[in-house]
């Protein structure tokens, strides 16, 4: 599968934007902070200035957005004006002398973001990001600020079309890794050899670099990155795998026995995380509690002869690995149409070596929820 020819690699990646859908996105982030009378927003996270202007830009470089409440949109973008973007003015700043990478990447980046301001009329409340609105704009430029950064990741939670296209993509990469994986998975395989070719295989599928390798490539562990270590005969080879697509994640995991052959403890720990996916695909649906579903989980697995389950049921995926809704005790959550969320159930114990973890990725639908990862989870 190879890439258009418009593809472009490098400082900002502008393929498949859809300039339409992006100002979609424009609109409805204004109606829905009407009440809050703002003049204008300042977006400054790479996410949330790919998910409303369109061009990806790195993460060394410092572009933002500024949204003003006529529905005007000015990019600030390093270096160069880009192709396409859904934009009504572009203003560069310089990301590179000579080729050199500036360290001050923020700073150059909010001078432009205070000329935008400066020349945008009488501008005294502001919509910004709490968490990441710069010092260099804020000390310059007197007005009031409101955070908008909760409504920003609501927003984002319903997927639209576009967005789902590009997590599809994430995830059919991640089906030719698991491919790939059984393929070549056997004892003395060195991890960092299984690293490479599963990381040439989402490569070939995407026909582009990745724009995010994640996560688990440790064999015989609950995770961790690849090692120089041989895996071993007997061990479980538990592979959680989130390679991004033009900055959209995927994340699913998968276990296979090293030796192909599981013992009867492992296949049996295999049964009862497969018996949460069957009982998930048959509760969850809009305004499902997510902290319910993650109990009733912690149920079924207690009854496990063997293994424990530490941590969190799943998450939302985007274009931030973790998003909500958070499958998980420590939040209160709902279910909610459009929501692209993972399920990653686990057991783990030293006599399974040293365990497993099977995950799907689903979309909330109005009737219940999609498998998009519905590919091979048996153990061999």
């Amino acid at each position: 599968m190879l890439a258009p020819p418009e593809y472009r690699i490098g400082r900002t990646i502008m393929l498949g934007i859809n300039v339409e859908a992006c100002r979609s996105r424009q609109k409805r982030l204004l109606k829905a902070l009407e009440e809050q009378s703002l003049d204008a927003i300042v977006i400054t996270q790479n996410e949330h200035v790919q998910w409303l202007a369109g061009p990806r830009y790195e993460w060394k470089f410092s572009p933002a957005a500024v949204l003003f409440a006529d529905g005007r949109l000015a990019l600030v973008a390093p270096n160069e004006i880009p192709a396409e973007a859904a934009a009504d003015e572009v203003r560069t700043y310089e990301a590179q002398w000579l080729c050199t990478l500036r360290n001050d990447q923020r700073a150059a980046s909010s001078s432009a973001v205070l000329g935008i301001l400066r020349e945008g009329g009488n501008l005294k409340r502001l919509g910004v990001e709490f968490s990441s609105y710069p010092v260099h704009v804020s000390s310059q430029f007197s007005a009031e600020l409101v955070d908008v950064e909760p409504e920003l990741y609501r927003q984002r939670r319903k997927k639209d079309a576009d967005e789902l296209a590009k997590i599809r993509m994430a995830i059919s990469g991640t089906e030719k890794m698991y491919a790939k994986a059984r393929e070549i998975i056997c004892p003395g395989i060195n991890e960092l050899e299984v690293f490479n070719q599963l990381q040439a295989a989402a490569v070939m599928q995407y026909g582009e670099a990745l724009t995010g390798t994640g996560n688990d490539y440790a064999s015989g562990e609950m995770g961790g990155p690849a090692r120089d270590r041989k895996v071993e005969d007997g061990e479980l080879y538990i592979l959680d795998l989130g390679p991004a697509f033009r900055g959209y994640f995927a994340d699913n995991s998968r276990a296979i026995a090293v030796n192909g052959k599981p013992t009867d403890e492992q296949q049996e720990a295999w049964t009862y995380i497969m018996k949460v996916f069957a009982h998930l695909e048959s509760v969850v649906k809009p305004g499902k509690s997510c902290k319910e579903l993650f109990l009733e989980v912690q149920e079924i697995l207690k009854a496990a002869p063997i293994g424990e389950f530490p941590h969190h049921l799943g998450h939302g995926i985007g274009l931030y690995p973790h998003e909500a809704p958070h499958l998980n005790s420590c939040w209160d959550d709902t279910f909610a149409v459009g929501d692209v969320f993972t399920c990653e159930p686990g057991l783990y114990d030293e006599r399974l070596r040293f365990g497993m973890r099977l995950e799907n990725d689903y979309l909330v639908t109005e009737t219940g929820v999609e498998n998009l990862s519905p590919f091979k989870m048996e153990l061999a």
